[in-house]
């Protein structure tokens, strides 16, 4: 035997001991698979990708599809231009989204106290369909709660909703878009006049769309409820 003496003999010793290191690993690795086959080490895709991990992780935004099925909030509007001078009523409507699905159409309205003072409210709006000329829908009836339409919208009922400035109300108009008579015209409204309650200062909105009512000829309607800050 040839004796190995100095740094020879310490870089051998550590090349033998890295050597077992490299190989008692593998070897652990090889016996853990045996003991459970179903068991799988990471891929060389998960070694990549945790090789180009970025430091912050970024969230997949949902698809329409998904949000569709969790449902959309269809009272959700954009936020009120704060330049935009407030009605003389104290009060400003706007329209929001239509979430249509399998014929049935849910549209959310709400009303913002843009004044100075309190304002209430209590019971349904007061609704008119408008046609291309600006001129109502005689043959449309507008039903004070939406359970003639659907059971898939609650509506809690007239109740007094008093709003501060810069509160707000909503209400939720749902229809189908049914034609059941093909000698009946089908109604597609591009405007409604809508007043908070029968009597007051009504506005003209236009929502995205517009209401196309088929021949069923009814608009249902949920009383007036207050919504909850939006922070």
């Amino acid at each position: 035997m040839i004796p190995i003496r100095g740094r020879t003999a310490s870089r051998a010793l550590l090349v033998t001991a890295l050597t077992l290191a490299v190989a008692g690993c593998g070897l652990s690795g090889e016996l853990d698979r045996e003991l459970d086959p179903d068991r799988a080490g990471p891929s060389a895709a998960a070694s990549s990708a945790e090789a180009e991990a970025p430091g912050e992780l970024e969230l997949p935004v949902p698809s329409e599809a998904v949000e569709a099925e969790l449902g959309a909030d269809t009272r959700a509007v954009p936020p009120p231009d704060p330049t935009a001078a407030c009605p003389t009523s104290g009060v400003r409507m706007l329209p929001g989204l239509v979430d249509a699905a399998m014929g049935l159409r849910v549209m959310g309205v709400t009303l913002t106290n843009c004044g100075e003072k309190p304002y209430t409210v209590k019971g349904y709006p007061f609704i008119q369909l408008l046609d291309a000329d600006g001129e109502a829908h005689d043959d449309v009836r507008v039903l004070e709660g939406a359970r003639h339409i659907t059971t898939a919208v609650p509506d809690f009922g007239p109740h007094r909703v008093t709003l501060k400035p810069g509160e707000s109300a909503g209400t939720t108009l749902v229809w189908r878009n049914t034609v059941t008579e093909v000698a009946v015209p089908a109604v597609n409204a591009p405007a409604l006049r809508i007043a908070p309650l029968p009597g007051r200062p009504a506005e003209v909105l236009t929502p995205e769309g517009g209401l196309d009512l088929g021949n069923t000829g009814r608009l249902g309607t949920t009383a007036w409820t207050q919504l909850a800050p939006d922070f």
